[in-house]
């Protein structure tokens, strides 16, 4: 039987498909070896900010798993993402964030938790992405059943599809301890508007929108607001789906990279956002190990400040 096939979406399989998908992946953990490389070891020095509804401190980095980690039940695609994932706690990391919408990407996960075992770091981030309100809950059920967890830290009402309902689902978890967080999400630069008058009138812990070097709307109105309402930022899209490190990977950074504690462009990316004080984690994706190490550097050392953020940015458009 070959596992090489093309990954399916959640939504395309019934039940009994989603449970044949766990029980493949639990064979294949079985009966797969285990790495050689540690299950952790402490990620020394890596920047963490509070969450603002409660003081929980979260690593600055965190890992998304939009396409990335959507790779079906392929056994070396599934050991690939495995190290990754183990690389991403080694170095200190704690959110990872999914979604029902990424096809195979919360099977994966929880195929890969499984292998490394219980992660005292982890900060699992999930959405409920259904246009009914009354099915909510049971999407909530079945991602947890594919990340293998028996609750979430958070979980965001994805890109506000039927947002009341959800939200109210979310509040009412929270209330009886079933849910750490809630929030909701935006992507692309889409619905600010409408983002912007939920978190002015809605009692939120997070909010999740797109900011890069080149998306730079949610400067203007959404990243004050989350400062001003206290409400924690998670940055999705910070490479624009790799559009933005392929744009300068072929350039030297410049030469006082080092005054901000740069040494390749995945940590100038990343640094450029997280220097704004209201965003306390941004969520690059990644599907190897080399990749999440240059990650995971952007939460060590020196941030820059407005004016080398700003001489950051001149740089960038000049390229």
């Amino acid at each position: 039987m070959s596992y090489l096939r093309k990954p399916v979406s959640n939504q395309e399989l019934d039940p009994q498909g989603r449970l044949r998908r766990r029980l493949l992946l639990g064979a294949l953990a079985l009966g797969a070896g285990l790495s050689s490389t540690p299950l952790r070891a402490a990620g020394p020095g890596q920047r963490s900010r509070p969450i603002p509804s409660s003081g929980q401190p979260l690593p600055v980095v965190g890992m998304g798993t939009w396409i990335t980690f959507n790779v079906g039940d392929d056994p070396v695609l599934l050991e690939r993402r495995l190290e990754v994932l183990r690389t991403f706690f080694a170095l200190g990391g704690g959110m990872v964030d999914s979604s029902p919408m990424y096809a195979s990407a919360q099977s994966v996960l929880g195929y890969c938790l499984g292998r490394l075992g219980p992660e005292p770091s982890l900060f699992s981030a999930d959405k409920v992405w259904t246009s009914s309100g009354s099915s909510g809950p049971e999407q909530i059920a079945e991602s947890l059943a594919e990340w293998g967890l028996p609750r979430f830290d958070l979980l965001q009402v994805h890109n506000l599809v039927a947002w009341e309902a959800h939200l109210e689902t979310l509040a009412t978890m929270k209330a009886a301890g079933e849910l750490g967080y809630l929030g909701i999400t935006t992507s692309h630069g889409r619905r600010h508007g409408d983002f912007e008058a939920l978190m002015q009138r809605t009692p939120l812990d997070f909010v999740q929108f797109t900011y890069n070097m080149v998306d730079r709307e949610a400067e203007q109105r959404l990243l004050p607001l989350a400062r001003e309402r206290g409400i924690a930022v998670i940055v999705n899209r910070p490479f624009r789906g790799g559009r933005l490190i392929d744009r300068v990977s072929h350039h030297p950074l410049p030469s006082w990279a080092g005054e901000i504690d740069c040494t390749n462009w995945a940590e100038f990316l990343l640094k450029f956002i997280l220097a704004d004080p209201a965003v306390t984690c941004v969520i690059p994706a990644t599907s190897q190990v080399s990749h999440m190490r240059e990650n995971m550097g952007a939460g060590l050392g020196r941030l820059p400040d407005a004016k080398q953020k700003q001489a950051m940015l001149a740089y960038f458009e000049s390229l």
